[in-house]
């Protein structure tokens, strides 16, 4: 089975955990999930399987949402809920629109400072390893993207706010960085991801209903296709001699040379998913990237 699972993952699971539950339930090797929630967070976690594990790249870039509750006035070593309380603060001055004008400087690119308790590599160890060490160590900021940042409910000490943003942001350093520019200090109480590229938690399977899928044999009519992530980058249909060049390899002339994209995704005339493609501008031709074998043969 080749395709994506749309699980809602339950609080207090790690993400590592839903893969290894799909790997046992489908007997698939072939298991892995495309951005990382905490276990702390719930929500969309899209889960790849078979030959799909290979579009993880492409989905990581997608736009994420999530519904963030912040606590104003209490600081954790961690940024959340699951960390050990470092500074409490008497957050009743804070009003709404002190908030407000807080969160317009998170609004479009900016620069975020990942946590210590991060999955991201120092010297070759993961930086929580660090952390639960006992050791910090300075970590370069990097540009994230944050498209829509708005506050949903207001109930002092919580602030839940609805966050779209690119690759690569922390909900948990915005919620603390929050705290540091409203002096009083914040952390995330609690994460739920809403939408993830296509993937809706409306339209996401809870754990219990994906076991009780495979238990009644039916769990395929909860699988995307993987090319369904691809969906934003334009199509073609190719005959057989151009089917031929894509599944080796070659070099293929395609009528896309006006795209704005530079990537495509092919299908032959069955309707089968070939392959993303990538533009050679130079020679006015199109390089095939990934190439996926009709597993039904």
């Amino acid at each position: 089975m080749d395709g994506i699972l749309n699980i809602d993952k339950p609080r207090g699971m790690t993400s590592y955990r839903v893969v290894a539950l799909v790997k046992r339930l489908s007997g698939e090797r072939r298991v892995g999930h495309a951005g990382t929630l905490d276990p702390l967070a719930t929500g969309v976690l899209p889960v790849c399987l078979g030959q799909a594990t290979r579009v993880v790249e492409f989905l990581v870039a997608a736009r994420k949402t999530y519904r963030a509750e912040i606590e104003l006035g209490v600081t954790t070593d961690t940024y959340d809920a699951s960390g050990s309380i470092i500074r409490q603060e008497n957050s009743a001055g804070i009003h709404r629109e002190q908030v407000e004008k807080a969160l317009s400087s998170f609004r479009g690119v900016i620069r975020q400072t990942p946590p210590m308790y991060s999955a991201i590599k120092h010297q070759g160890k993961r930086l929580y390893e660090l952390a639960r060490a006992g050791i910090t160590v300075e970590r370069k900021s990097r540009p994230v993207t944050i498209h829509n940042l708005d506050i949903v409910d207001f109930q002092p000490p919580l602030v839940t706010v609805e966050v779209e943003c690119g690759k690569g942001t922390y909900i948990r350093s915005l919620a603390h960085d929050l705290g540091q520019i409203l002096g009083c200090g914040a952390s995330l109480k609690s994460l739920i991801r809403q939408r993830y590229g296509p993937f809706d938690i409306e339209d996401a399977v809870s754990l219990p209903q994906l076991e009780d899928a495979f238990r009644q044999g039916h769990w395929e009519h909860l699988v995307h296709p993987m090319d369904s992530v691809l969906s934003a980058w334009p199509a073609v249909v190719v005959d057989e001699a151009t089917e031929r060049l894509i599944k080796n390899g070659a070099l293929v002339a395609l009528p896309l040379e006006s795209a704005k994209e530079d990537r495509c995704r092919a299908y032959n005339a069955n309707g089968h998913f070939l392959g993303v493609l990538h533009s050679d501008p130079e020679k006015g031709k199109w390089h095939p990237e990934k190439v996926f074998p009709d597993s039904r043969q």
